[in-house]
């Protein structure tokens, strides 16, 4: 894992305005009840925050996630699906600075299957 702290001279680190989110992979754990969410962004010189929102196959509101000041440039965490059932999940991430307008946003959509 790459950290905030490196100090490896190779390693370009953008300023907020370039920072970016690489990709963001949703995978739904065998149970149906939990997804591993990996996040990928670009080296950065000031730490974003994350925001991650869930949107179940009616599109309401199925779990967030907020990550505040990450150290690290690949993040994989998990997320527990509210009301799990079957159908089109929309997983959408927003990277934010606060001091500053902007950002980037990602969105990734999976199937939970029956179970």
């Amino acid at each position: 894992m790459d950290f905030f702290l490196s100090q490896d001279p190779n390693i370009t680190r953008l300023p907020p305005e370039e920072t970016r989110i690489l990709s963001l992979c949703a995978d739904p754990y065998p149970d149906g009840r939990r997804l591993r969410v990996t996040i990928e962004l670009t080296p950065f010189q000031q730490r974003p925050n994350l925001e991650l929102a869930l949107a179940g196959p009616d599109g309401e509101p199925s779990g967030s996630a907020s990550i505040v000041e990450p150290v690290g440039w690949t993040l994989e965490l998990t997320m527990h699906i509210r009301n799990p059932r079957p159908g089109r999940y929309t997983l959408h991430g927003s990277l934010v600075f606060p001091a500053s307008e902007g950002g980037d946003e990602r969105q990734v959509a999976f199937e939970l299957p029956p179970g």
